[in-house]
């Protein structure tokens, strides 16, 4: 199998914006390895994109570091090299209660696999990046820099992952790039696995809210991934890209 062409590992690429970034990649022409722990949804992605010596899936837990592990091995000897790694795999929810009701081994968890996650898989993948002078994009949140009432653990696991972001990109320089995406509203509903339902128009409201005019998509964030792991941003490191319409820079008060 030949090694020349470049790879990309997705981790939570089997829904979501993790699905997209799979699916344009593969688009344009990289190998893509994605891993998720819908096994289900990763095989029917999997499927219908045609696995093989282009595209293959690996079930695998991020939070767990004999999983990462023994991925990294799998997508190598799979792929023969690894030239990127997107760090999307996360839980999805920003709710988590009322802070004084915040269980312990739920904040944990999301601790575990937003932000141990990334680490365990940046871990694993710097041997392969260093070999090829690859790069790291992570996956972090507007929430980082704005919140909503009763979303602490998701909030500070996404601000710790823009604080990883550059503190790798330090660390790694000049042989990695490492750099973050904080993405805002972006509408995945049709991107959600092997289970479909209608999916109800948005409205003119939720579209308007936003100063770009209209609610992210997908693909908005995954281009901006394809950039950040290609050649034209070799200047480019420690940086944290808010793709979210222009909302976070927006004063709302009530009227």
């Amino acid at each position: 199998m030949s090694t020349e062409k470049r790879v990309a590992l997705v981790s939570g690429g089997a829904r979501g914006i993790g699905r997209g970034i799979v699916e344009y990649l593969h688009g344009k022409g990289w190998r893509v390895a994605f891993c998720d722990i819908d096994r289900e949804a990763g095989e029917q992605l999997a499927d219908s994109l045609g696995s093989g010596s282009e595209l293959k899936f690996f079930a695998a837990d991020v939070a767990s570091e004999p999983a990462v592990r023994q991925l990294m091995e799998e997508v190598v000897r799979w792929a023969g090299r690894l030239d990127a790694l997107v760090n999307n795999a996360g839980i999805a929810s920003p709710d988590n209660g009322p802070v004084e009701e915040l269980a312990l081994d739920v904040w944990q968890r999301y601790l575990d696999v937003n932000l141990t996650g990334p680490f365990l898989m940046a871990r694993y993948a710097v041997p392969h990046l260093r070999k090829v002078r690859g790069s790291i994009v992570n996956m972090a949140s507007t929430r980082a820099l704005q919140s909503e009432p009763d979303t602490e653990a998701y909030a500070a696991t996404k601000g710790g992952l823009v604080a990883l972001t550059h503190a790798l990109a330090v660390s790694l320089g000049p042989d990695i790039r490492v750099n973050c995406i904080s993405p805002g509203w972006i509408d995945v509903r049709e991107l959600q696995g092997p289970v479909t339902a209608a999916v109800a128009p948005l409205s003119e409201v939720d579209h308007n809210q936003h100063p770009a005019g209209r609610v992210g998509r997908a693909a908005d964030i995954a281009a901006m991934v394809h950039y950040l792991i290609g050649e034209e941003a070799g200047f480019i490191t420690g940086q944290n890209f808010v793709i979210d319409g222009g909302m976070v820079r927006k004063m709302i008060y009530a009227d």
